[in-house]
């Protein structure tokens, strides 16, 4: 009889799914201190490598002549496409950049503020393949996305709508683009990315999200989050170059991140990494201001390690953890918000290698005050695979992390004098009148975990982790309502979409 209270709980908070209406948690905003593995002269140290490297050895920008000369203009040194830059010019350019900025989103209850003591967690981004405990592994399609976008949209401790929460290959790579960034406008109403796979689609991002917003909304406020990858080693190619001008020039935010798998794209030591990425990341973001001063811009990273056997990456090791952490602190004192972390790991199942790896980099990601998280839940695989039933195993962990961010409650009730008063030596506390107001809220309460004894876990079918994250994937897509979306803005945004996949032909690439 002990366990059905428990039952009934979780019972209660699935069934409130099917009531038509999501319940999201709002962005966190941390109490707990940050950890600082950095002291003043290691950072300052690190800093002045990250200068010698701007200034020795530079940056290449290819393929885009443009960015040449407005780097020739800001005083750069610009040899063919190489730019090398002078102390202090990098960080004179990214003084004019937020140290925090609002992101919208068209139902305002979700705006999220990115920057300060602010996370958010936003869905893995990029797979092309999908798993799932029935199907296995396969190339993801529209119906995946689409899925995934509900998944993220019915997930309390989702704040965001993510991007390419996998990649749908069924359909035309010069037009899929347009598809996914209306299944994020349709299927939820939380705050999404657009499209970087080349300027055009970036474009046709940001004239959607003026259907969406209006067009003075949208050159005003930020509506699209979007990922600018450095092609590290110490390279922008023309693709990232020419999405981050469109996002740029139109007051969207972009996270400029270095892309590094340490041992192959960066140096085998945290500190020769942090040097690289740090020079990588400022030169991306000062371009943001040297487009237009003031637009809103993260420092990101994506930075692992390799197997020295393999090659393959790692993911949830220490120095994964120290680089996030590292990057964290520079980030800080660029006054800048900061993009790491996630739920990474390099398991192809939902299995322990998995849980270890991705509950080693979340817990690095809290610590570290990461303001944007990408590959928040679903990354399996290295991110070569969207999993179903780690996506919710993953928004599990999440609403733990709420918790441990909001660091000890110190209130009067916190405290819970009364309680002890109350309860005295030897008694217990199950009865008391403050476990009674409290017991609610108490603790935080899995959706997943099994805490039941054996015997009544042996009846309810003894369902493994991912057993039971399969029922509730499937449990959440049955229920799920979409929100409300103005039908004139529906029918413009289909009217644009059928316009552009009319004016050119089908292409894979």
């Amino acid at each position: 009889m002990a366990e059905k209270p428990a039952r009934r709980g979780r019972a209660a908070r699935r069934e409130s799914r099917t009531a038509g209406t999501v319940t999201s948690a709002p962005y966190i905003t941390r109490t707990l201190p940050t950890m600082e593995i950095l002291s003043e002269d290691g950072l300052r140290l690190i800093e002045r490598n990250a200068d010698t490297l701007l200034q020795e050895i530079g940056i290449e920008f290819r393929d885009d002549p443009e960015i040449l000369d407005l780097w020739r203009g800001a005083g750069a040194d610009v040899r063919e496409q190489r730019v090398r830059f002078p102390k202090g010019l990098l960080r004179r350019l990214i003084s004019t950049a937020p140290a925090r900025f609002t992101q919208h989103a068209r139902n305002p209850s979700r705006n999220v503020e990115i920057g300060g003591d602010h996370t958010v967690f936003a869905p893995v981004y990029g797979p092309p393949f999908v798993r799932d405990a029935d199907g296995g592994r396969r190339y993801g399609t529209i119906e995946d996305f689409r899925n995934f976008v509900k998944l993220a949209y019915q997930s309390p401790h989702m704040h965001h709508s993510g991007g390419t929460v996998c990649e749908p290959v069924d359909l035309p790579v010069n037009k899929r683009h347009l598809d996914m960034v209306y299944s994020h406008i349709k299927l939820s109403d939380k705050p999404f990315m657009g499209s970087v796979t080349a300027p055009e689609r970036a474009q046709d991002s940001v004239d959607m999200a003026k259907l969406v917003f209006g067009s003075d909304f949208v050159d005003n406020n930020v509506v699209l989050v979007n990922l600018i990858n450095a092609n590290s080693p110490m390279l922008f190619d023309g693709t990232m170059l020419g999405a981050l001008k469109v996002y740029a020039r139109h007051h969207q935010a972009c996270i400029v991140s270095p892309f590094i798998l340490a041992g192959a794209m960066s140096p085998v030591t945290v500190a020769g990494t942090l040097a690289q990425l740090l020079a990588e990341a400022m030169a991306g973001i000062a371009l943001t201001q040297l487009i237009r001063p003031g637009v809103p811009v993260i420092f990101g990273t994506f930075v692992s390690s390799i197997s020295m056997q393999s090659g393959a990456p790692t993911f949830g090791t220490p120095e994964s953890s120290l680089l996030l952490l590292g990057a964290a602190q520079l980030a800080r004192r660029l006054n800048l918000p900061y993009r790491s972390g996630g739920s990474l790991c390099a398991s192809k199942l939902t299995d322990a290698q998995a849980a270890y790896e991705s509950a080693a980099t979340l817990q690095s990601t809290l610590n570290g005050g990461v303001n944007f998280v990408l590959h928040g839940a679903g990354w399996l695989e290295g991110g070569l695979c969207s999993s179903y039933e780690k996506f919710v195993m993953d928004c599990d962990q999440l609403g733990m992390m709420a918790v441990y961010g909001n660091g000890v409650d110190l209130s009067e009730n916190g405290q819970a004098l009364d309680a002890i008063r109350e309860v005295g030596p030897g008694g217990h506390f199950l009865g008391c009148a403050h476990t009674q107001s409290n017991f609610e809220q108490a603790f935080y309460r899995s959706e997943i975990a099994d805490n039941n004894t054996v015997e009544q876990w042996e009846l309810d079918g003894s369902h493994d982790a991912t057993g039971r994250a399969n029922a509730l994937w499937k449990q959440m897509l049955a229920s799920y309502q979409a929100p409300a979306l103005d039908p004139a803005i529906d029918d413009a945004l289909n009217e644009f979409m059928a316009v552009k996949k009319a004016a050119v032909p089908d292409s894979a690439y």
